[in-house]
């Protein structure tokens, strides 16, 4: 097999520093509702009844229960459904899920992390995607991914307290380093990825024919690309647990595609990530000595203009905060019309640039917590 990662053992981590494995069972009535539910929606599955059946006899025996390729497919879509934080969920129904439930080793989390990335950067045509990888069950722990995401930048502390690289990712970095691995101390130098299994961390390395990026260019400033800014192209989130009908799959890296702003006002400008904003406005010559010159404001717009641009002249997939505002509201009016609630946490899903000029700052949500879904894991 062609190896795309590679794997740094030179160091494992303790057990003694890594969650516990789950010892409870799974919950009768959390089956029966995604059961039921699947039932619902799916009325091809057939009778509920015996699948229910079959559903309690295994958890009564073994404490938990597996989910047919079909349940497993319709709930890793109906948690991105029910993900009140995401504002691109018009297409749901889309995601392309990877059954790899039999894989629960380092090497072939590994593997097949490099599979999913290839698969979803299509060569820039980018695919929604999820890879689910073995469940909890009682007692035991499920191998985990430590990253947030499959490709992120590495953060390397300067004497002077400063950071290179993108400073969300110290942590992380500092792992990685124990485990050996070492970059190059550059703005983007990409992490390997931390995988917890069988008791250990191993690091494995991201081929760079994995890594589609876009370096960064304005339309009419031409330096602009001297800032050698660039990003990423695919945001698979890694450090998520899907849950469905009361089973844990605490490995289930997913992506979609970015919505510009959470490049250009985030990433990119953020004053505890990459902090870009000083460095845009003095090269657009504007004045930053006080704050009623908006010069942030201005220098906002124009950094995250030159991320639409950039990705668009690659023909890298990305939606700019309009569009993807506009199909949030078909996605909502679609779900009410369909007798569902359609979750939403306003803070998340309006955007960090304009979000007054957009559709869905102009109302309320039902902030409500659904099943299936993506919960943020704890190391406690």
């Amino acid at each position: 097999m062609l190896r795309w990662f590679r794997s740094n053992k030179c160091k494992k981590i303790t057990e003694a520093e890594q969650e516990p494995g789950r010892e409870e069972g799974v919950d009768k009535e959390e089956a029966e509702d995604f059961i039921r539910l699947y039932h619902a929606e799916n009325p091809s599955a057939g009778s509920v009844k015996p699948r229910l059946r079959d559903v309690f006899g295994e958890i009564s025996q073994t404490g938990t229960y597996t989910h047919t390729a079909a349940e497993l497919a319709f709930g890793a879509r109906v948690a991105w459904r029910n993900s009140n934080r995401c504002i691109g969920r018009l297409y749901w129904k889309s995601l392309r899920v990877r059954d790899r439930r039999h894989v629960d080793t380092a090497d072939g989390i590994a593997e097949e992390c490099a599979e999913h990335l290839r698969i979803a950067t299509n060569k820039g045509k980018i695919r929604p995607t999820i890879t689910v990888f073995a469940p909890d069950t009682p007692g035991e722990r499920a191998p985990t991914i430590w990253n947030d995401q499959l490709i992120r930048y590495a953060a390397y502390l300067n004497s002077d307290g400063g950071v290179v690289g993108d400073p969300a990712n110290i942590e992380v970095t500092r792992m990685a380093r124990r485990l050996g691995w070492r970059g190059h101390g550059t703005r983007f130098d990409v992490l390997p990825l931390i995988i917890e299994a069988k008791g250990g961390l191993t690091a494995h390395e991201v081929s760079p024919e994995l890594i589609l990026e876009v370096p960064l260019r304005h339309p009419e400033f031409s330096w602009f690309a001297e800032l050698g800014l660039k990003w990423h192209a695919v945001p698979a989130i890694s450090n998520m647990c899907l849950e469905i009908g009361g089973v844990r799959y605490p490995c289930a890296p997913f992506n979609g595609w970015y919505m510009g702003t959470e490049i250009g006002a985030r990433n990119l400008a953020d004053v505890g990530r990459y902090d870009q904003l000083p460095v845009v406005a003095e090269r657009l010559g504007l004045d930053t000595s006080h704050d009623r010159t908006l010069w942030r404001d201005q220098a906002l717009v124009e950094l995250n203009i030159a991320v639409l641009h950039s990705f668009a002249e690659d023909g890298v997939t990305i939606s700019d905060h309009h569009t993807e505002s506009r199909r949030f509201i078909a996605h909502l009016e679609k779900e009410e019309r369909n007798g569902r609630v359609c979750p939403a946490d306003w803070s998340w899903i309006v955007p960090p640039l304009s979000g007054a000029t957009t559709p869905v700052f102009h109302r309320y949500y039902d902030d409500v917590q659904l099943t299936p879904m993506f919960s943020h894991r704890s190391r406690e």
